[in-house]
């Protein structure tokens, strides 16, 4: 027996079968575009995964004066305004140009004084963002001298006071109870206080931010030192920052080197990834001062001429605005 077929019939199969393959494969291709996209938005590191609901946090480029602290004071502002900042750190003593060395601004200094000397910057071209305490929170006179410094600093127009403890340790119930009674009087004058690491009970990040959260004033918040923390803890200060981020409002720039020999440096010039560094508070929307303590090249001698400071000075700012603006660019 034999059967025939129509040609039609042949054509219409054909015809069903291509449709139902394409069909399938637009399905296919649909199904697999929706996963992408779903993975990218869940990604922050996937491309065109932007942080459109952050806003990046405005970083303060602010030489300290200590680098320049065998140097006059206003030789030191002239220089830092020169290497292309503007914004200031106060910090510590200088040696003017009969040799002696004198405070910045001194424990006792009246708010006037202090008022005088950031007027002084201003008219530079440089807006003062903190100054040290010179004290540390647990010694004797630190509730007193510490009050003084915040009333220095509101009379100055400066936003933070920068402590930290002793490198053999710290009182924590001290620290507390003295936090505690400093808050209000800060937030009061429109400061904060900010405490950094120094080694001992206080050597991290994460110690730091545990104290903060205790006091739980927002007039006390954390300063990040990654220098400090590598240094006398010999800790890796990147997973360390991850645990105290929402805390921190400030930093005090400092590289540091374990080999060929331990010591402190300038930013990029030390072991320190400092794009890993700024990743957790890259968008905070906050205003962060960048407090450059230390500017130095690692294993060459110290810069004998201003000069040379200068320019160690504008290096690294150049090399954390670099940092930063690709990391704000990229995340």
């Amino acid at each position: 027996m034999s059967y025939s077929v129509d040609p039609s019939e042949i054509d219409r199969r054909r015809f069903l079968k291509s449709s139902i393959a394409a069909a399938a494969s637009l399905a296919a291709m649909t199904a697999w575009n929706l996963k992408r996209s779903t993975l990218r938005a869940a990604d922050p590191k996937s491309e065109g995964a932007k942080p459109a609901d952050r806003k990046p946090t405005l970083f303060q480029h602010a030489c300290m004066t200590l680098p320049y602290s065998g140097f006059p004071l206003e030789r030191a502002l002239t220089g830092i305004k020169g290497a292309g900042y503007r914004h200031v750190a106060w910090g510590v003593d200088h040696r003017e140009a009969n040799g002696e060395k004198v405070p910045v601004m001194a424990a006792d200094a009246s708010p006037e004084t202090a008022k005088t000397l950031a007027k002084r910057c201003r008219d530079m071209g440089l807006e003062p963002v903190m100054m040290f305490s010179n004290i540390y929170p647990e010694h004797p006179r630190g509730l007193e001298v510490l009050t003084q410094r915040i009333k220095q600093a509101a009379a100055a127009g400066i936003g933070q006071v920068l402590t930290f403890g002793h490198t053999q340790g710290g009182n924590r119930t001290v620290w507390i109870e003295r936090f505690k009674a400093l808050g209000p009087i800060a937030r009061d004058q429109g400061i904060t206080i900010v405490v950094k690491q120094h080694g001992g009970s206080t050597g991290t990040g994460e110690a730091c931010a545990e104290i903060v959260r205790e006091v739980n004033d927002a007039g006390v918040l954390v300063n990040y030192d990654a220098g400090n923390v590598m240094d006398y803890l010999d800790l890796d200060p990147i997973p360390d920052i991850r645990k105290c981020a929402p805390e921190i409002r400030s930093f005090c720039v400092k590289d540091h080197r374990n080999w060929p020999k331990d010591q402190d440096c300038g930013p990029g010039f030390g072991e320190i990834d400092h794009y890993r560094l700024f990743e957790p508070v890259a968008f905070t929307g906050l205003t962060m001062p960048l407090a450059y303590e230390n500017i130095f090249a690692p294993l060459v001698p110290r810069p004998a001429k201003p000069e040379e400071i200068d320019a160690l000075a504008r290096r690294a700012r150049e090399f954390l605005e670099t940092v930063i603006a690709g990391l704000q660019q990229a995340m």
